[in-house]
């Protein structure tokens, strides 16, 4: 299938495809409550955690995010649906799941920042076929709008880290992208290639937004 590509660019040096290394781990740290509101039995996490059972929690209320980000899954052994995490407070479940269908919280990592500019190239086919779309240094509540239709199928990170919305507005399932090619919709855990929203993911220590800021 063809078609012209539609590109949307800032200027600025563009770095190539980086690994999946330590980059920016070193001050992630985040608590973990039991309960809604920060109540509880109280978890602090400062590295992956594969099975949070095995800490003796049953669920996840609340989630408090000291430096971040980090990405939070709905089964163990980062499985499930995914959760962005970043820099704030999080009262209760529906404030971090977007879809409004899991409650569930049972795995969590710190997410890779890569210091390179934020670059991404969204193909409708597998294998980076199809029609393109290109994205350097923008956030795109809705693909839409910029021409490109709902089918994502491969994705080529080429710099930053992003996440992906299955909805417009940063809405539904969450998908997060770091560094590297993703030849199949599969491959970020996706079970359709749905895509209509992408932001990107910045260090907020020094970029703070959202809407779950805290102060101590």
């Amino acid at each position: 299938m063809g078609g012209k590509d539609s590109t949307m660019s800032h200027s600025g040096a563009q770095g190539s495809i980086g690994s999946h290394s330590a980059i920016g781990l070193r001050a992630h740290k985040m608590y973990l409550y039991e309960f809604e509101n920060f109540q509880g039995r109280k978890m602090e996490c400062t590295a992956e955690c594969r099975n949070l059972c095995e800490k003796g929690f049953e669920r996840i209320g609340s989630i408090r995010v000291e430096c971040g980000p980090w990405v939070g899954y709905e089964q163990q052994d980062m499985t499930g649906e995914m959760f962005m995490l970043e820099k704030g407070e999080y009262p209760r479940w529906d404030t971090w799941s977007n879809s409004y269908r899991c409650d569930r919280f049972m795995s969590v990592r710190p997410v890779r920042m890569d210091p390179q500019d934020h670059k991404i190239c969204l193909y409708e086919c597998n294998n980076f076929e199809g029609r393109k779309m290109e994205v350097c240094d923008e956030d795109i509540p809705s693909l839409w709008s910029y021409g490109f239709q709902d089918r994502v199928a491969s994705i080529q990170v080429n710099g930053g880290t992003w996440v992906g919305y299955q909805y417009p507005g940063y809405r539904g399932y969450q998908y997060v992208f770091e560094s590297g090619a993703y030849k199949h919709w599969n491959e970020w855990g996706a079970h359709h290639p749905q895509i209509q929203s992408i932001r990107r993911v910045r260090d907020m220590q020094t970029h703070r937004r959202g809407c779950f800021e805290w102060t101590a």
